[in-house]
C-alpha cells in the first residue's frame, strides 16, 4: 500500500553488506525499500535493541575463574586475572571492546576477534574485526581458516575468536537477523520515510489539478503557483485559490490514520524487540506491560535473551586462558537485584540459613568488611554437623546427672552413658553438708 506512494533511493550493494551479512543478502523488499546494516539503523527501533543489549551485557563485570575438585574458586596467575579480560583491546575500553562483539553477532550474526601474540605465546591485544572483511572456509583437515583483508596469510582458530549468532546446519557463517527481519525493517523504513514525506511536503504531493483545457504552459504555471504556495512543512495548510476555465481539485493521498500508519509503525517496533528477545516495556511500547509482571519479564529476559549471548563470549574467549578448567564468566547478579526491602528481605534468609556471612552480604552491597564477618551463623534449633558429637555429649552429661541425683552410683552410671570416669571427693553433695563444712 505504502509502496506506491514514493519511489526508494537505490544504492549499490558493497562487498561489506553481502559478506557481513552471513547469508545471502536481498536489497529490495517487498515494500520498494532498501535493506541492508546501514539502513536498519536508521529505523529508531532497531537501534535501541542493539544499543540495549550491547550496553547492558558489555558493561557487565566479568572475571575468570578455574574449578578445583568441583568447586569454583578465582583465577589469579601472577597476582591477579589475565590483563585482556578487563583491557581486551588496548587502544579501547572493555566495554567498547564487548559491545563491539555483541552488535558485531546481533547485526551480522558472526563476530571476529583477531587474536594478537607476543613471541612468547601471551596475549597482548585483541581486537574486533569488520565482518565484511573476513571470509571463511574449511581446510582440507575441516579446520576453518579465516582470510581476512589484509592479512598476509589465511589465519586459524587460534588466532581469530569466530563467535555464530545462529547457524544452519553445515554453515561456516551465522544467519544475520537483518536478513531474516528484512521484511518488517523494510516496513519500517517505508514507514519512516512516509511520514518524514508527508510532513516535508504538505499538500503538494496529497493532491492533483485537473484543467482539461489549459493549456501545457497554463498547467505549468497552475503547478508552480500551487506549489509555491503550498509546498513544504511551513507552507502546508495555506488557504489557495487557482485561477482558470474548469480547474479543479483532487485529493489523492491516504489518510494516515485511515491507512493505519500508528499501527503499524507499532507493529514493526514489536517485531524487532521479538527477534531479539527484549521484552516489550523495555522497548517503550505502552500499554504492553503491568507492574506486577515487569520484574517477571526482565528475568526472562536474563535467562532467554542476554544468558545465551553471554554464555557464547563466555565459551569463545575462555579457550584464550592455557589453564584447563578455567574459564570467564559475566556477573549476572546485578541485573537481579531488587529493590531494597526485598534484598534486606532476601539477604535476612540466607544469612540465618548460614548461606551467607554478613561480609557476604556487605560485599554484595559495596560495603566494607567488618572484623567477625566472615563467621556463617545458623538458628540455635539448627546444630551444625561438626557440633553433632558435642550436642550429643551435653545431652549424656545432662542425665547422667539426673541419675546420680536420685540416687545411682555415680561409677556406674558414667559406665551406661559411656562418659570417661571422674574422681570423686567422697564429700555429700553440698546441699547435704552442715554448715561451715
Amino acid at each position: 500500500m505504502l509502496a506506491n506512494l514514493f519511489q526508494p533511493e537505490l544504492r549499490g550493494l558493497s562487498y561489506q553488506q553481502i559478506w557481513g551479512s552471513g547469508a545471502d543478502f536481498t536489497s529490495i523488499t517487498n515494500s520498494d525499500t532498501v535493506v541492508n546494516s546501514e539502513t536498519a539503523f536508521t529505523i529508531t527501533a532497531f537501534y535501541s535493541a542493539v544499543s540495549l543489549i550491547s550496553d547492558t551485557v558489555s558493561t557487565l563485570p566479568v572475571d575468570a575463574y578455574v574449578r578445583v575438585d568441583g568447586e569454583r574458586k578465582p583465577y589469579r596467575r601472577n597476582g591477579g586475572k589475565p590483563s585482556w579480560i578487563d583491557q581486551p583491546d588496548v587502544d579501547t575500553t572493555k566495554q567498547a571492546h564487548y559491545g563491539a562483539v555483541i552488535s558485531s553477532l546481533l547485526v551480522y550474526g558472526n563476530s571476529y576477534t583477531r587474536v594478537y601474540r607476543d613471541r612468547s605465546g601471551e596475549i597482548v591485544n585483541l581486537v574486533v574485526l569488520d565482518p565484511a572483511t573476513v571470509e571463511v572456509k574449511r581446510s582440507s583437515l575441516g579446520r576453518k581458516v579465516f582470510i581476512v583483508q589484509n592479512e598476509p596469510k589465511p589465519l586459524n582458530s587460534d588466532e581469530v575468536i569466530h563467535i555464530i549468532d545462529l547457524a544452519m546446519p553445515g554453515g561456516l557463517t551465522g544467519i544475520s537477523r537483518i536478513v531474516k527481519l528484512k521484511e518488517s525493517l523494510g516496513i519500517g523504513i517505508a514507514l519512516q520515510e512516509f511520514s518524514a514525506r508527508f510532513f516535508s511536503q504538505g499538500l503538494s504531493t496529497d493532491v492533483v489539478v485537473l484543467a482539461p483545457t489549459a493549456t501545457p504552459e497554463q498547467a505549468k504555471n497552475l503547478i508552480d503557483g500551487f506549489n509555491n504556495r503550498h509546498s513544504g512543512l511551513r507552507k502546508a495548510h495555506k488557504a489557495g485559490i487557482l485561477t482558470g476555465a474548469n480547474v479543479d481539485v483532487k485529493e489523492l493521498s491516504l489518510d494516515p490514520e485511515k491507512s493505519q500508519v500508528l499501527e503499524s509503525r507499532r507493529f514493526v517496533v514489536e517485531e524487532i524487540a521479538r527477534v531479539f528477545n527484549i521484552p516489550p516495556h523495555l522497548m517503550g511500547i505502552p500499554g504492553s506491560n503491568t507492574y506486577a509482571s515487569v520484574e517477571q519479564n526482565n528475568l526472562q529476559w536474563i535467562s532467554h535473551g542476554l544468558r545465551p549471548i553471554t554464555e557464547k563470549i563466555e565459551w569463545a574467549y575462555s579457550k584464550l586462558i592455557s589453564t584447563e578448567q578455567a574459564f570467564i564468566k559475566f556477573n549476572m547478579n546485578a541485573l537481579l537485584r531488587g529493590d531494597l526491602q526485598s534484598r534486606a528481605a532476601a539477604y535476612s534468609v540466607m544469612t540465618q540459613a548460614g548461606i551467607m556471612s554478613v561480609n557476604d552480604v556487605r560485599t554484595l552491597e559495596d560495603m566494607s568488611a567488618v572484623a567477625g564477618g566472615d563467621q556463617h551463623r545458623v538458628p540455635l534449633a539448627n546444630i551444625d554437623l561438626t557440633a553433632a558429637e558435642l550436642t550429643s555429649e551435653e545431652m549424656r552429661i545432662k542425665m547422667a546427672r539426673d541419675l546420680i541425683l536420685v540416687g545411682f552410683d555415680p561409677e556406674e552410671t558414667l559406665k551406661a552413658l559411656s562418659l570417661p570416669p571422674i574422681m570423686h571427693t567422697n564429700l555429700i553433695s553440698t546441699q547435704l553438708q552442715p554448715e561451715g563444712l
